[in-house]
């Protein structure tokens, strides 16, 4: 039971949050070189964040955090849903 829940949804969340986290510092890196499909297939929090956030005109510092909390935040589910069904497959083949 407690291997399921570690390979489920504690190891999935930790790999998600940090990979999410470490796909937006690349995708604001490379914005310039890269085109913009190739940056929402790697980061589409960023694609996002940059369609929410001009909506609001508020501080610069409420509208970049606004912007980090949607971006982050949607790059991490994107990478845990991932890692949740490769959990979800390495529990199914070692149960058997």
């Amino acid at each position: 039971m407690l291997r399921r829940v570690i390979l489920s949804v504690i190891l999935p969340a930790m790999l998600g949050a940090t990979l999410g986290f470490l796909a937006l510092a690349f995708a604001v890196q490379n914005e310039p070189v890269l085109p913009g499909p190739v940056l929402a297939i790697f980061s589409p929090g960023l694609k996002i964040a940059e369609m929410l956030t001009p909506a609001r005109h508020e501080s610069l510092g409420s509208t970049f955090g606004g912007f980090l909390r949607v971006a982050i935040g949607v790059n991490a589910l994107l990478y845990f849903s991932i890692f949740a069904f490769a959990g979800y497959l390495i529990d199914r083949r070692l149960s058997r």
